[in-house]
C-alpha cells in the first residue's frame, strides 16, 4: 500500500483536529483556538492549543507538537498505518487499494482476530462457571478482585484436550492451530494448547486479544506459558498490558516495566496503572521504543532476585546503542525475594511508590555492574575497568550522549582511585605523555593539518549541514578566554571545518597553537592572546572577546569560571550535533516524501525531537547567563 503526500493531505483537511482531540481531552475555547491542560504532560493551567485552521496542535509546556496523524500514534499510542486507517474511515476516505497477497492477509487477520475474541470470551465463561472454582480461589488467594479479573478479562483453560477446540470448531483446525489455541502433531489429532491454567489474554494497542498467557493451577510445569508466536502475536514487539497503560503512563508521566503479567495486574490494582511486561523475554529493541514513545525515562522495576537484575542489566545493555538526549533507563530494585506484586500486598502501595520516587539512573547501574565485577587492586585491573567502560560508552550512536559517557566514567574512575585527571579512551596506546599529543601533522609550509576525522557519520553530518556560524563564533570566543579547554576537546575541534575567511583561520590557528604549547592548560587568556599575536591575530581575538552580542557564560570575563567551562563544553557537544542531526533530518524528510511508511515516519519524527531537544540545550544555556536580556 502506497501512502501519497496527496492522500494524507485530504485525509487532514476532511478531519477536524478539535472534535478528534475533544473525544479524550476537555476543550475550551479560546478566540479561533481551542485550549486544555495538556494530555502529554501534568500541568494545572491550560498551555495546550489546538487550531482547527492550521491543522495543529501545539503544548507550550512540553513542546508537543503535531497534527491529526501524530495525535494518533503519540497519544493513542497506534502504529502509523493503523492510525490513518482509523481517521480515513471516520472521515469516509477510502484507503489506497492493497494488491491482492496484502489483501488476502488482511482478510485472515481479520479471522483470527475474531477467533481470538471468542476464545478469550469462551474462557471467561468458564472462570466465572463451577470449571472455575479453583482458580478463582487461586485469584483470591492472590488478593485479585472480581472486578479486576474482569477488567483484565481473565479467565480459565479446563484441564481437557479438546473442550476449546469443541466450542471453536466452526474456525477449523487449520485456522485454531495457526492462531496458536491448537497443539498440531503429525499424524496424531491436534489438542488444546492451554489446560488447567488460569488464561491471561494478551492484547495489541487497540485492545484486541492477540495471544494469552496461562498459569498453572496446582503444580505442574511450565508455571507461565505464553502463545507462540502468530501472525498476530510477536512477543519481541508486544508489551502485556501497553493497551490500557498508555492512558495511564501519560497521566502519571511514567511508565514501568515489570517482569510478568501478574505483577501488572497487581499493580494496576494498587492504582500504578502505568505498569507494562514484556512476555518472558528480555527487552528488546522494539519494547523499548515503545517505552520511550511514553516515557523519556521509563522506570525498569525487576525482580529483586539474581535472574531479576540479571534481566535489567541486559535492558541496559540493549538501550545503549538507542540512547539519546532525552532517552534514558532507570531502574527500581526491590528488596531480596520479593516481586512488585509480594511487594503491594504486604507492605502497601506507599513502600512501592517509595522505591519509585528514588530510582537508580543508568549509568549508575552500569557503573556499578562493572566495578563490582572483580578485584581492582592492581594497575592492570584497574585497566582493565577502563576499557570494560569505554567499550560500554563506545557502543551508544548519539556522540553527545556518547561524550557524556565516556567523560562521566572517567571522572569517576579517577576519583575512585585518587588520582589527577587523566584520559582513557579504547583507542590509547603507550605512556602518558605519548597519549596527550594529539593526533595531527603540519604540511610542507609548516602550517597545522586537522587530526583524523571523528567516525564518520559526524563528518558528514557537518559537511553536508556545515556548523551554525553563530554558534561557532561564539564557541571560539569561549576558547581565546579558556585556552585550557582546548585541550579537551581538541580531538573533535580538530575534525570541524568552520568555513573560510578571517575567523576560520583563527579557528585553525587556536588548534595549531594547542598542538605545540605543552602548558596549555596553565595559560590564563591574555597569555594565550599573546600567543595568537605572533601569528597576526590578536586583533580578531580580541574583536571576539570584546562582542557582546555573544549570550553565553563562557564568553563573559565575570562568569564564574567553572560554569562557563561547564557550559564550553555543552555548547560544543551542541555545536557538534547540530549539523549531524540537521543532515539525517533533511534526509528523513525526503525519504518520508518518496514513501509514507510507518518506518520512515518514525524517524522523521524521532529526528525532530532530537534536533527540537539540541535547539533546547542551547536556549538553556543563552538563558543560564543572567542578564543576558536585560536593557
Amino acid at each position: 500500500m502506497s501512502l501519497t503526500p496527496a492522500f494524507l493531505d485530504e485525509l487532514r483537511a476532511r478531519t477536524t483536529l478539535s472534535t478528534l482531540i475533544a473525544k479524550s481531552v476537555k476543550l475550551q475555547r479560546a478566540g479561533k483556538e481551542f485550549r486544555a491542560c495538556c494530555p502529554f504532560h501534568n500541568e494545572k493551567t491550560p498551555s495546550f492549543y489546538v487550531n482547527d485552521d492550521k491543522g495543529f496542535y501545539h503544548c507550550f509546556g512540553c513542546g508537543a507538537h503535531g497534527d491529526a496523524i501524530r495525535w494518533m500514534t503519540d497519544q493513542r499510542g497506534l502504529p502509523f498505518i493503523d492510525a490513518v486507517k482509523e481517521l480515513a474511515q471516520a472521515a469516509g476516505l477510502d484507503m489506497p487499494e492493497q494488491d491482492r497477497r496484502a489483501a488476502e492477509k488482511a482478510e485472515r487477520a481479520r479471522g483470527l482476530h475474531e477467533l481470538m475474541g471468542e476464545a478469550a470470551t469462551w474462557f471467561t465463561e468458564r472462570l466465572n462457571g463451577i470449571e472455575g472454582a479453583e482458580a478463582r480461589a487461586v485469584l483470591q488467594r492472590r488478593g485479585i478482585t472480581p472486578e479486576t479479573a474482569r477488567t483484565f478479562g481473565l479467565g480459565f483453560a479446563p484441564d481437557s484436550r479438546g473442550k476449546l477446540k469443541e466450542a471453536l470448531k466452526a474456525y477449523g483446525d487449520a485456522m485454531l492451530v495457526e492462531s496458536g489455541m491448537l497443539i498440531a502433531v503429525e499424524g496424531k489429532e491436534s489438542y488444546d494448547r492451554f489446560r488447567g491454567r488460569l488464561m491471561i489474554p494478551i492484547r495489541d494497542v487497540r485492545g484486541r486479544t492477540i495471544a494469552f498467557g496461562g498459569r498453572i493451577i496446582g503444580e505442574g510445569e511450565p508455571k507461565y506459558l505464553n502463545s507462540p508466536e502468530t501472525p498476530l502475536f510477536d512477543k519481541g514487539r508486544t508489551l502485556y498490558n501497553l493497551d490500557r497503560a498508555q492512558a495511564a503512563a501519560r497521566k502519571a508521566d511514567r511508565v514501568i516495566a515489570v517482569e510478568g503479567y501478574m505483577d501488572v495486574i497487581a499493580l494496576a490494582q494498587a492504582g500504578f496503572g502505568e505498569a507494562v511486561a514484556p512476555l518472558g523475554t528480555a527487552l528488546t529493541e522494539h519494547q523499548l521504543e515503545r517505552l520511550w514513545r511514553l516515557s523519556e525515562v521509563p522506570l525498569l522495576c525487576f525482580d529483586g532476585d539474581s535472574a531479576g537484575q540479571k534481566a535489567a542489566l541486559r535492558a541496559a545493555h540493549r538501550a545503549l546503542p538507542m540512547l539519546a538526549p532525552g532517552r534514558s533507563l532507570a531502574f527500581v530494585t526491590l528488596p531480596q525475594g520479593l516481586d512488585p506484586d509480594d511487594l503491594v500486598r504486604s507492605q502497601g502501595p506507599a513502600a512501592f511508590e517509595a522505591l519509585l520516587a528514588k530510582p537508580e539512573p543508568l549509568v549508575d547501574r552500569l557503573w556499578a555492574s562493572e566495578v563490582s565485577a572483580g578485584p581492582l587492586d592492581t594497575p592492570e585491573q584497574r585497566a582493565g575497568l577502563k576499557r570494560r567502560l569505554t567499550e560500554l560508552a563506545e557502543q551508544i550512536q548519539d556522540p553527545n550522549v556518547k561524550h557524556e559517557y565516556i567523560a562521566e566514567f572517567r571522572a569517576r574512575a579517577d576519583q575512585q582511585f585518587g588520582r589527577g585527571p587523566r584520559e582513557f579512551r579504547k583507542d590509547q596506546r603507550g605512556p602518558a605523555t605519548a597519549r596527550q599529543q594529539p593526533r595531527g601533522t603540519r604540511n610542507a609550509r609548516g602550517g597545522w593539518q586537522p587530526p583524523e576525522a571523528p567516525p564518520s557519520h559526524l563528518i558528514r553530518g557537518v559537511q553536508a549541514s556545515g556548523l551554525d556560524p553563530i554558534l561557532a563564533r561564539a564557541v571560539l570566543a569561549g576558547l581565546v578566554r579558556h585556552p585550557g579547554e582546548i585541550a579537551r576537546h581538541l580531538e573533535v575541534l580538530g575534525s570541524l571545518r568552520s568555513g573560510s575567511g578571517p575567523l576560520a583561520r583563527l579557528f585553525e590557528s587556536v588548534v595549531d597553537i594547542a598542538m605545540t604549547t605543552p602548558n596549555l592548560r596553565q595559560l590564563d587568556s591574555d597569555d594565550f592572546r599573546t600567543i595568537l599575536s605572533t601569528s597576526g591575530f590578536d586583533s580578531a581575538a580580541g574583536a571576539l572577546l570584546g562582542a557582546d552580542t555573544l549570550p553565553f557564560s563562557f564568553t563573559r570575563p565575570e562568569a564564574d569560571v567553572m560554569k562557563a567551562r561547564d557550559d564550553l563544553s555543552e555548547a560544543i557537544a551542541v555545536m557538534t550535533a547540530q549539523p549531524v542531526v540537521d543532515a539525517a533530518l533533511a534526509e528523513a524528510t525526503a525519504s518520508l516524501m518518496r514513501d509514507v511508511t510507518e518506518e520512515a515516519f518514525a524517524r522523521q519524527v524521532a529526528l525532530s525531537r532530537q534536533r527540537q531537544e539540541l535547539q533546547d540545550r542551547l536556549a538553556n544555556l543563552m538563558l543560564a547567563d543572567d542578564g543576558v536580556f536585560e536593557e
